[in-house]
C-alpha cells in the first residue's frame, strides 16, 4: 500500500498582524477611548459647547462597543471553560 500526501489546491491563508496578544490590548484601548469620547461629548453638551445629537451618538457608539466587548469576553470564557472540561 502506498500513501500520498494530500496537497491543498489553494495557498495557506496568512494570519494578519492583529492575531497576537497585543491585538487584544489594542482592542481594549479602543473601547476605552470610545467610552472616554462619550463622556467628553456628554460633558461638552452639559457645558453648552456641544450638541445633544453628538452626545447621544457618542454614547450609543460607546454602548455598542461595550456590548460587543462583553459578549466577546463571555464567548472566550465559555470556550476556555469547554477546553478545560475536556478529558484527555
Amino acid at each position: 500500500m502506498r500513501v500520498e500526501a494530500l496537497v491543498p489546491d489553494a495557498p495557506p491563508i496568512a494570519r494578519g498582524d492583529g492575531a497576537d496578544a497585543a491585538g487584544f490590548g489594542r482592542a481594549l484601548d479602543a473601547v476605552g477611548r470610545t467610552l472616554v469620547g462619550a463622556t467628553r461629548a456628554e460633558d461638552e453638551f452639559a457645558y453648552g459647547r456641544g450638541t445633544l445629537q453628538e452626545a447621544v451618538y457618542e454614547r450609543a457608539r460607546a454602548d455598542v462597543a461595550l456590548s460587543v466587548a462583553t459578549a466577546t469576553a463571555s464567548r472566550i470564557a465559555q470556550a476556555v471553560q469547554s477546553v478545560l472540561n475536556m478529558q484527555v
